[in-house]
């Protein structure tokens, strides 16, 4: 924008360059920094006889543009509200979220996972089977050794329990430790069926470092979108 002095006036393009500390009403916007334009306005007639102040008389800024500069100031503060707006909702989200794990520690989930650990010989899965189904369980050791094999009939449910005593299909009894399951169905016209393991444990740490947070279910971290259920206990 061309200004009537050049020599002794700032050039000010559209309102938006600093006023030096010599112009008339420096310390307004220098103070003001942080200040809205809607929400002080003291600061936006300081823009606005500023911007008249430094047009060329000869040649002055045409009204249609000068509303449409008004209009994306307005805008422009309308979407730095906006963003400090969905600041604050990430970390209430987040401050949530922790929230909710911590409630976690010290009980018993149900998450999605393949692999459970066997204590006193007992290992317990869930399955996830769509249809009623003839199942086909294969049990790896840590090393993925194949430790048990075995054909099951199966009706149709969301948390359909498996229990494995520990005793290998050669009769050894395999010791605790972890163990991980996989499960292939067929239906009764013999079309595969797609089974989903779950496993439980109990929660006993949670990170919080983490976004979003991680449990720590038998030493493995899971989502809380992993966790389907929480299992009553005795000791909660």
């Amino acid at each position: 924008m061309t200004t009537t002095n050049a020599a002794t006036a700032p050039t000010v393009v559209s309102g938006t360059t600093d006023v030096s500390k010599n112009s008339s009403g420096s310390n307004s916007l220098s103070s003001n920094t942080g200040a809205t334009l809607a929400g002080n306005f003291q600061t936006f007639l300081t823009l606005l006889t500023t911007q008249l102040q430094n047009q060329n008389p000869l040649d002055p800024l045409d009204t249609n543009q000068f509303t449409q500069q008004l209009v994306q100031f307005a805008g422009v503060e309308q979407q730095l509200k906006t963003n400090d707006s969905l600041s604050q909702l990430v970390t209430l989200q987040q401050t949530t979220q922790a929230t909710q794990a911590l409630g976690f520690v010290g009980k018993t989930a149900l998450v999605d996972g393949t692999t459970a650990t066997m204590t006193k010989s007992t290992a317990t899965w869930h399955l996830n089977v769509p249809t009623d189904s003839t199942v086909d369980i294969t049990v790896a050791n840590a090393s993925g050794q194949t430790v048990f094999t075995g054909k099951y009939t199966a009706g149709a449910g969301t948390d359909v329990p498996f229990t494995w005593n520990g005793m290998g299909n050669d009769g050894t009894q395999w010791p605790d430790g972890k163990y991980t399951i996989s499960a292939t169905g067929k239906d009764v016209a013999n079309n595969n069926v797609g089974i989903a393991a779950q496993v439980q444990g109990v929660v006993s740490s949670v990170d919080l470092t983490q976004s979003p947070p991680l449990l720590s279910i038998d030493g493995q971290s899971y989502m809380l979108s992993q966790v389907k259920s929480i299992i009553a206990t005795s000791s909660n």
